[in-house]
């Protein structure tokens, strides 16, 4: 029995708004995500990877609406990818936030000018930020923070159903999400930060008492000293609030998408 075209069409855009729609808000997670985003991951896997996301996801998400090629389906395509991007962006704001955090404690320890390549973004970043930077994936894929990110991709499609925009307080909080990376740096490096900043003042106050004395000789191996032994002491405390950072990433993106 022959099926008629215009049903054999309804039934080939139905299967693809349901393979289709999913595809590109997931591909945006992949683009800018941690882990999955990262420059060394060839564009190839990423993009194998979110054709595997969305193989595994697309069954167990809602009806969606079928895929037409129209005007209008370039808006949404672009909505879908926005959404994603939006999502991975929030995430990697934590990485950022190391980063960030790792440059502080770098200029204060005098290790500014050490410099090497971040394999997430691609750029050159002090020493002690790639340090935090590997660090901060060990504990996040300990953490399971790749599989709490595709939970919250999977999520997203019941909470913010395709053809669905982000909502005006939904922008607004995104918009101010960036606060956040200074507030999650400060957190990081002001332990380090401090006590380097009260060595430089000691030392500061030896050279005024002691001209003759050579503080570049002095004082830099000792800040040196010092920077590491802190850094040590504070891994801990690092582990724990990046647990904290990407708890409140991931209750954050849950309001933004049901805001």
């Amino acid at each position: 029995m022959l099926i008629p075209l215009d049903m054999l069409e309804a039934i080939l855009t139905r299967e693809l708004g349901l393979t289709v729609w999913p595809f590109f808000r997931i591909a945006g997670v992949m683009m800018l995500a941690p882990i999955f985003g990262a420059r060394l991951v060839p564009k190839r896997v990423r993009l194998a990877l979110a054709v595997a996301t969305t193989v595994v996801v697309s069954p167990m998400l809602p009806p969606t609406q079928p895929f037409e090629l129209t005007l209008a389906t370039g808006l949404v395509v672009a909505q879908e990818i926005l959404i994603g991007a939006a999502i991975g962006f929030c995430l990697q704001m934590i990485f950022d936030a190391l980063i960030v955090a790792g440059q502080t404690i770098a200029m204060s320890m005098g290790l500014g000018m050490a410099t090497m390549v971040d394999p997430q973004r691609g750029v050159t970043v002090p020493v002690i930020s790639q340090f935090f930077v590997i660090l901060g994936t060990l504990i996040f894929l300990s953490l399971g923070g790749h599989l709490a990110t595709l939970r919250l991709l999977s999520d997203s499609f019941s909470a913010l159903p395709v053809g669905h925009s982000l909502s005006r307080n939904g922008l607004f909080m995104l918009s101010t999400w960036g606060g956040q990376l200074f507030a999650g740096a400060l957190r990081i490096a002001l332990p380090a930060a401090t006590a380097l900043l009260i060595a430089n003042i000691a030392f500061g106050i030896m050279s005024r008492a002691a001209p003759s004395l050579n503080l570049f000789a002095v004082g830099l191996p000792a800040g040196l000293l010092i920077g590491f032994l802190l850094l040590l002491l504070n891994i801990g405390h690092l582990s724990a609030l990046l647990a904290e950072f990407l708890s409140t990433t991931l209750m954050f993106l849950t309001q933004v998408l049901g805001a």
